[in-house]
């Protein structure tokens, strides 16, 4: 009898796994092929820009090649601000987009949740940030802007390491910043560079490496991986190991564009963005500490930060500032790093 009952019950779970590909398979058949352009301002070397890459290659995958990704790298679409400002217009040329993970300089001035993961000294390591990631909170934030109808839905979260500040001259204190140029793009950082007693100037990324060759920018701040395969070194060799803010970073893709995809494409979208998420988490510790010997052997002068209390003292107000858009979210942002 028992014999007889686990067989009708293997048989019953082969019907119904069978059913769910077919299914599948059927909703994937249904879809038509489409391709969607992908757009990133950093080189494909990257962090980024190799989880760029696994993020087309499972999206490939997981639709049997009906969703293209047509990714294009190092900044060939545009810089930053031109391509956030494309992507949120009805009917983009541009679908997807790797941007940053805060979308206030987006937002056409209304107060956006995503505010709260740059805001500096929030994330106290990468494990605190990819606990976050990975929660429901993360979610809530990634599906506001489409739910206020700013043209753009976060698919997932991700990040390239800690940022810390670079100089073409001496670099090894807070006080060190104050009276320097400092290139800036976006709200927060230029509120923290004020903060610091530095002038912000307004560089695109594309940019940078000009302006601090020449002078028009004296400091930059970038996740080690970008400021080593962007050459910073060459024109700012003076480095300090700050951690002001964790490079978070958010791909998005246009709302109409979401709104058009059936619900397997979206499905495989999501799922992919997991598969590209995880992705980074595994390669981003290595990709940083290939990066400081890179930059060791070049010679770059490098100064660590023993006490930071002179850091977060003087950024107080503005981190305080920054979290009013929902003080009880960023405070359970915080808790997660507990």
């Amino acid at each position: 009898m028992l014999k007889k009952f686990v067989l009708v019950f293997s048989l019953c779970l082969v019907v119904v796994i069978a059913l769910c590909a077919k299914k599948f398979l059927s909703s994937s058949e249904n879809d038509e092929e489409i391709t969607l352009v992908m757009a990133e301002v950093n080189p494909e070397d990257t962090v980024v820009g190799r989880m760029d890459s696994a993020f087309k290659e499972k999206v490939e995958e997981l639709s049997g090649g009906k969703i293209k990704i047509d990714l294009q790298f190092a900044g060939i679409l545009g810089d930053e601000a031109h391509v956030m400002e494309l992507i949120k217009t009805p009917h983009s040329s541009i679908q997807i987009v790797r941007g940053p993970a805060n979308l206030s300089s987006y937002s056409g001035g209304v107060p956006v949740k995503s505010n709260l993961v740059s805001i500096p000294y929030t994330f106290k390591n990468d494990e605190h940030f990819w606990k976050f990631a990975h929660s429901p909170l993360a979610e809530e934030i990634l599906d506001e802007p489409y739910n206020l109808g700013l043209g753009v839905k976060g698919l997932f979260f991700a990040e390239e390491g800690f940022r810390h500040y670079f100089s073409s001259q001496k670099l090894e204190s807070v006080d060190d910043l104050k009276g320097k140029k400092m290139r800036v793009a976006g709200q927060v950082l230029t509120s923290l560079a004020e903060s610091f007693g530095a002038v912000p100037v307004s560089v695109k990324f594309t940019d940078l490496y000009a302006a601090l060759q020449t002078g028009q920018a004296e400091v930059g701040e970038q996740p080690l991986t970008n400021y080593i395969s962007n050459s910073f070194t060459e024109v700012a060799p003076h480095l300090i190991l700050d951690g002001h803010m964790l490079g978070a970073v958010s791909v998005l893709i246009n709302a109409d564009c979401w709104d058009s995809l059936s619900k397997n494409q979206r499905e495989i979208l999501k799922k992919a963005g997991v598969y590209a998420s995880d992705y980074c988490r595994k390669i981003v510790d290595s990709a940083n500490e290939e990066a400081i010997a890179q930059i060791k052997a070049q010679g770059v002068i490098i100064s660590e930060v023993e006490d930071f209390s002179p850091w977060q003292d003087a950024c107080a107000d503005m981190r305080k500032e920054s979290a009013a858009v929902s003080p009880e979210l960023y405070q359970k942002i915080l808790d997660l790093g507990k």
